[in-house]
């Protein structure tokens, strides 16, 4: 069943899902716009390399809240249109608001839509949908950060490993979360085509979150 309150939060996750954090906490700060250096991309890898550890890690926390916010949202809909929590209505509902605020986010209104590659917003959407198997993309994405040091293998295969531990751990039984946590990997490898093309190449550039800045 559609309604005008669904109608509208979905409208308000894409716009939600369109603040660029990364744009405006570079130019409020810093007086620079982070699509105008390094990759080019307005998200958090981006900023780390730009402007450092604490501006990264603010982006990130907060493109985590905007998807995580905005996936949310399905608790303020009458479970006349969502059904009851946790059903398989319900959580469709979920991913729709989700992927709509990912898609705000790369694609935002609010700066040309010219917006970032979608991992921190794709991570809050996941903690709000699947917490257990979002624990276990930041454990991936630790190890493989701590290990490598490239911020976008860690992100892909964090990326992976969602789909991975929904089938073969936790045996989620809504088939829409596990056709969700394909199309992940789709999308991943699609944002990250340059990053991938680098890696191969060894050009890719590494980060050292211990390193001041």
């Amino acid at each position: 069943m559609i309604s005008i309150y669904s109608v509208s939060a979905l409208l308000f996750a894409y716009l939600f899902g369109s603040i660029p954090t990364a744009v405006w906490i570079g130019q409020a700060f810093y007086g620079i716009d982070v699509r105008e250096y390094g990759s080019g991309n307005a998200g958090a890898t981006n900023t780390f390399r730009v402007l450092g550890k604490k501006a990264g890690i603010a982006v990130m926390l907060l493109d985590i809240f905007k998807g995580y916010t905005a996936t949310n949202l399905a608790y303020l809909i009458g479970l006349s249109v969502t059904g009851p929590q946790n059903s398989v209505q319900f959580v469709n509902y979920q991913l729709a608001l989700g992927i709509t605020a990912v898609m705000g986010h790369l694609f935002p209104v609010f700066a040309g839509f010219r917006g970032g590659k979608g991992i921190a917003t794709l991570f809050g959407m996941i903690l709000a949908v699947q917490s257990e198997a979002a624990m276990l993309c930041v454990l991936t994405f630790v190890i493989v950060l701590l290990i490598s040091k490239y911020v976008s293998l860690s992100s892909i295969l964090a990326g992976f490993s969602f789909p991975l531990s929904v089938i073969f751990i936790f045996q989620s039984p809504i088939r829409s979360v596990v056709l969700y946590g394909m199309s992940i990997c789709v999308l991943i490898l699609v944002t990250h085509q340059k990053n991938i093309e680098r890696l191969l190449k060894g050009k890719e550039s590494k980060v050292n979150l211990f390193k001041k800045k």
